[in-house]
């Protein structure tokens, strides 16, 4: 596990139940207001690490990719949400913005991301960018970059408790 420097973090995930266990830890960690930007090819595991992200939160709700219906509001038991949107169909942020993502933004969920890259103009300068990459048929490359004061505390928590440094 590479340590880069305080902003960003390198790990190899060796399964698919790793990287869920891995959003597990995320997950516990996050708070209203949090941003979590999902970036990485298609089948690189940005769900599965939500799926992890959610249980991790409290979800009541399952968890499932919001390609088709874009965004997936998940409960808690003390009624907190959590805000998980898709951009791979979107052709720019003004569709975004119908959708209400800046809403979301503020209302300050916490907000996952998939596929950011595609609303990056709506996106604001903070958050915690994943960057998730096919390694093999069951290892994935993971690299974290903390934007932001929250997101680099963040970021140190989840080194911490992931993997004791």
């Amino acid at each position: 596990m590479p340590i880069l420097d305080e902003h960003s973090l390198d790990f190899v995930s060796h399964s698919p139940d790793q990287t869920r266990r891995l959003g597990v830890r995320l997950g516990e960690l996050l708070k209203p207001g949090d941003l979590v930007l999902l970036a990485g090819d298609l089948g690189a595991g940005k769900t599965t690490f939500a799926q992890g992200i959610a249980r991790g939160w409290g979800s009541l709700d399952p968890v499932t990719s919001p390609t088709f219906v874009l965004i997936n509001e998940y409960r808690r038991a003390d009624e907190a949400r959590l805000y998980h949107f898709d951009g791979f169909r979107l052709e720019n942020g003004a569709e975004a913005a119908s959708l209400g993502l800046q809403e979301m933004i503020e209302e300050g969920g916490p907000l996952l991301i998939e596929w950011p890259e595609r609303v990056q103009s709506m996106l604001p300068e903070h958050g915690l960018w994943v960057h998730l990459r096919w390694v093999d048929d069951s290892r994935r490359a993971l690299r974290l970059e903390a934007h932001g004061v929250r997101s680099e505390t963040l970021l140190r928590l989840f080194r911490k408790a992931a993997f004791g440094g």
